[in-house]
């Protein structure tokens, strides 16, 4: 029988909200004029809540989310349906109720751009100049093929003029572009083709996961114009064909970190959720809800009739938590959620992420997804993109000199808690100088594995042993030292850690075989990777039958300076169905037959600038849909 995980461990990747916490921020999405847009986008998710328009969010609703939010941070968005349909003197007054409220710290607009003129910048810079602007646009004109008037017409080149209008007023913009068929297969090209406009300094890829949606949007006209015609064909059996998949995002999003590099356009453009993953390997918190412990409990919706809810892409009215007039407190705003079953189902998605090694770094993701997929029985699904971006961003951060390491699917981000040496630039200089003095070693040895990181005062530690040292060989487990001695003299490569595997006892667990390489830089770093992969792959065939081959990337952290250093583990784990006795009877032989796979190989792997694995790139197929043969 399981137990679910402690509170605690649960708070620290989805934090509830404490009403007494005055330093963690609360964001606020303001839907201006509710689900009111002057376009009608096909895959619109605000549409398909049928939510009443043609009212507007006015300024004594924001002077009372203030005082409701008052003392913590206040991060608003203005949103819809498109917010500037409200009109420049209902808007001139959120803007000047905004400004005046002292724990609004940042305000943004989300905004599909077609009414911007010069006139909307003007009030603008009169009313909060430190507004930011966001415009949703997918790409170049196929790409928006989704984003149509209720004409069925392109408004691609609408959107296009108000680049061009925020360059010439040296403002800049964020883009949020929607994945969807019509731009898979096509990153670089898309990248480039936003990255030209000077205005933009940040693009943020989002999934169409729209698999589930089933039925065209409901229309309150009796008369069915020509953009729901184009939904309604756009829908079949299997799902709307905007639809992506997971795995297809993972590669989309990949392919477009890599050109991002290779292109240099990171000197200029922000990529997510390549720069949030980034962030969360380097130990930083990030922006996005999707790699962040402040997720639904700390994201508001408020609509113009007065309703204020979570997160907007939850599924509403359920994720409504109460109307604003009958709030009167953050108290009575958290009794709110601990009301919520939709809440309470978010908050035990997570369960499964304490004990997940991605944990410090994909954060949970988003939960109205999760969630999807979780009642759907592919939550498996949605984590395992999940980690495939984590696994190739953590290869592009590592080796950006040979990006195409993200499409390595051996080397999984696989951390160990701890893993810190004392000084780790000293014993990088001390491996391959043979005139530095070695100071004599502590051994701490036992029968569940060496435990060389005790060292007394004058003593060295042993986990700082090079081959040169005297005592190099007395270090190391005898069951563990080939692949050692094959790794470190037929390869070259520097060793930081290895254990020889021991079964598990009631004082200890089991423990598998593993080697740790430390790189000497980043080109070495993309030479090692790309062996490692040819080598796991060679071994498949040659291990016994209870084995396998798990390859990991990982930090080790200089006790000394703070610094961290990308590694490489190498270990041998048992296969899912082995048996205790047969993995035991197999450990002498394990490690020995991966350092003969080593030792006999022709060669060492080389430095050559493309550093292959043995991996495949993806072939991401699109699938295309052509409205203008509907409008026929």
């Amino acid at each position: 029988m399981s137990t679910a995980p402690p509170s605690n461990e649960l708070d620290a990747l989805y934090a509830r909200l404490d009403p007494g916490d005055h330093a963690r921020a609360v964001s606020v999405i303001l839907k201006l004029r509710g689900e009111t847009c002057d376009v009608d986008c096909l895959y619109c998710f605000e549409k398909r809540k049928e939510t009443p328009g043609g009212r507007r969010v006015d300024a004594a609703q924001v002077h009372r989310l203030a005082a409701l939010f008052a003392g913590r941070p206040l991060a608003v968005e203005l949103h819809g349906g498109e917010p500037l349909t409200a009109g420049k003197a209902a808007v001139a007054d959120v803007l000047r109720a905004l400004a005046a409220s002292p724990n609004v710290v940042r305000v943004s607009l989300q905004t599909n751009g077609l009414r911007l003129d010069d006139a909307w910048l003007d009030l603008f810079d009169e009313h909060l100049p430190s507004l930011e602007i966001g415009i949703s646009l997918d790409g170049d004109t196929q790409g928006n093929s989704w984003r149509v008037g209720y004409d069925g017409g392109p408004v691609y080149p609408r959107v296009v003029e108000s680049l061009r209008l925020l360059e010439r007023r040296n403002r800049t913009t964020s883009v949020i572009c929607a994945v969807t068929p019509q731009i898979l297969g096509r990153a670089a090209e898309i990248v480039d083709h936003l990255a030209s406009f000077p205005a933009v300094t940040a693009i943020s890829f989002v999934p169409c996961f729209d698999s589930s949606v089933v039925a065209p949007t409901r229309s309150a006209s009796t008369r069915i114009g020509t953009s729901r015609v184009l939904q309604a064909s756009a829908i079949g059996p299997s799902g709307p064909a905007w639809a992506i998949t997971p795995p297809q995002y993972a590669d989309f999003v990949l392919s477009a970190a890599v050109h991002w590099v290779r292109a240099g356009w990171f000197r200029k453009i922000k990529l997510d959720p390549v720069v949030s993953v980034i962030r969360r390997l380097r130990g930083l918190r990030t922006g996005s809800c999707h790699f962040d412990d402040l997720k639904c409990d700390h994201i508001f919706t408020l609509y113009p009739d007065g309703r204020l809810g979570s997160c907007d892409e939850l599924p509403w009215p359920q994720a409504q938590l109460a109307r604003l007039p009958l709030l009167h407190s953050q108290q009575d705003v958290r009794r709110a959620q601990d009301r919520s079953r939709l809440l309470a189902d978010a908050h035990a998605l997570i369960a499964p992420c304490t004990s997940c090694d991605y944990q410090d770094t994909c954060g949970g993701g988003c939960m109205a997804v999760r969630r999807r997929y979780s009642h759907a029985d592919l939550g498996d699904v949605y984590c395992d993109h999940r980690m495939r971006l984590v696994d190739g961003v953590a290869a592009l951060l590592t080796q950006p000199e040979h990006p195409e390491a993200v499409w390595c699917t051996r080397l999984r981000w696989r951390p160990h808690h701890p893993n810190q040496m004392h000084d780790v630039a000293a014993f990088l200089r001390r491996w391959d100088d043979p005139f530095a003095f070695r100071q004599r070693a502590r051994l701490c040895t036992s029968d569940v594995g060496n435990i060389n990181t005790v060292g007394l005062p004058g003593v060295h530690e042993a986990d700082d042993l090079d081959p040169r040292h005297p005592q190099w060989r007395d270090g190391i487990e005898p069951g563990i030292f080939p692949l050692v001695q094959a790794i470190t003299k037929r390869w070259g490569y520097i060793t930081y850690d290895s254990c020889q595997g021991h079964p598990a006892t009631p004082d200890a667990p089991q423990r598998s075989p593993s080697v740790g390489i430390l790189p000497r830089d980043r080109t070495e770093a993309a030479v090692i990777a790309a062996g490692l992969c040819q080598l796991a792959t060679r071994a498949d065939d040659a291990l016994p039958p209870t084995f396998r081959v798990e390859l990991g990337r990982n930090l080790l952290i200089c006790a000394t300076t703070g610094n961290r250093y990308p590694v490489l583990d190498l270990r041998l784990v048992p296969v899912a169905d082995s048996s205790p006795n047969d993995y035991s009877a197999a450990l002498p032989t394990s490690a020995r037959l991966l350092a003969e796979l080593i030792n006999h190989a022709e060669e060492r792997p080389s430095g050559d600038a493309r550093c292959r694995c043995a991996c495949p790139p993806p072939a991401s197929e699109p699938r295309s849909f052509d409205s203008t043969e509907v409008r026929q």
